[in-house]
C-alpha cells in the first residue's frame, strides 16, 4: 500500500477540529456524505453504489491522497465530517530545470458533511492544511477548482485569500449533461500569511 506522503505531519489539530491520514476504515463514513444528492453533484465522480465507492477509494494512490476531517470535544472523541484530498504534484517547467519543479505544489479538493456547514469549519480545517503545505511539507503552490455554480467552494477559496487565476466557460460537462463554467483559484507560499493558525 502507498504510505501517506509526509506522514509525520499528521494528525494536525485545530482549536475544533483534527485532519489525519484517511484509512480504509474511514471509507463507509466518506461515503455517508458523499452519497448524499446535494454534495456528489459537485464531484468528479459520484458512485452510485457503496461498492463501487469503496473500490475507488480502496485504490492505494487515491487512499493515500485523503484526509479525514474529525470534530474534537473536550473529551477526545472525534466525529468525522468532512474529507480533503491532498494531491502533491510538480509544477510546470522546462525540460532543462524540471527537476526543480518535482513535488512543489498541491492541488486541494474538499467535501464537508451538509449537517456541519455554516459552522467555519471548513474554512478552519482548509487553513490548517494550507500552513501545512507551506510550512512542514515546504511547497510552493496551492491551488484548487470547482464548477462556478458551487458558490460555497469559490466563496471558501476567496475568503483564505486564494487568487482567481481563471473562470472558464462551459469547459466542464456535468453529468447532468449541461456544460458548466468553471473556476480555479491559487495562492503562493510568500502570499500566505504567517499566522500560527
Amino acid at each position: 500500500m502507498t504510505a501517506t506522503p509526509h506522514a509525520d505531519v499528521w494528525p494536525v489539530r485545530t482549536e475544533r477540529l483534527q485532519i489525519r491520514p484517511m484509512t480504509a476504515s474511514d471509507i463507509d463514513a466518506m461515503w455517508e456524505w458523499r452519497q448524499l444528492p446535494e454534495v456528489n453533484r459537485w464531484l468528479g465522480l459520484a458512485p452510485d453504489t457503496v461498492e463501487a465507492f469503496r473500490e475507488r477509494y480502496l485504490d492505494p494512490d487515491r487512499l493515500a491522497s485523503m484526509h479525514l476531517v474529525e470534530l474534537t470535544d473536550a473529551s477526545g472523541d472525534a466525529t468525522p465530517i468532512g474529507d480533503i484530498m491532498i494531491r502533491i504534484g510538480d509544477g510546470w517547467a522546462q525540460l532543462e530545470v524540471a527537476d526543480r519543479a518535482k513535488g512543489v505544489e498541491a492541488e486541494l479538493g474538499w467535501v464537508l458533511d451538509p449537517g456541519y456547514t455554516g459552522r467555519g469549519y471548513a474554512t478552519e480545517a482548509i487553513r490548517a492544511v494550507i500552513d501545512v503545505c507551506f510550512g512542514p511539507l515546504g511547497l510552493r503552490r496551492v491551488h484548487a477548482g470547482c464548477f462556478a455554480d458551487n458558490e460555497p467552494s469559490w466563496r471558501l477559496m476567496e475568503r483564505l485569500g486564494m487568487r482567481r487565476e481563471e473562470f472558464s466557460r462551459k469547459t466542464a460537462l456535468h453529468r447532468s449533461g449541461e456544460w458548466l463554467d468553471g473556476m480555479n483559484y491559487g495562492i503562493l507560499a510568500e502570499e500566505w500569511p504567517v499566522t500560527g493558525s
